[in-house]
């Protein structure tokens, strides 16, 4: 081989090496721009007015001449 043919091999290698490194896949962490927020609204009314009902259907049960 001469020498010519050796720096043409080695620059292809280098070339290749350059270009398969370039195709490595990366991945980037960054920290959001404005905090998290979480909303959590509850709505606990239907409780409320289950227990409400319940208290009213005793109530009727217990005194029947009240209608």
């Amino acid at each position: 081989m001469t020498p010519s043919q050796k720096r043409f091999g080695l620059s292809c290698a280098l070339a290749a090496v350059l270009l398969s490194a370039a195709c490595s896949p990366t991945v980037k962490v960054e920290t959001p721009d404005k905090p998290i927020t979480i909303n959590m609204n509850i709505n606990i009314s239907h409780e409320i007015r289950m227990k409400v009902d319940k208290d009213l259907e005793n109530t009727f049960e217990k005194n029947e001449s009240i209608f």
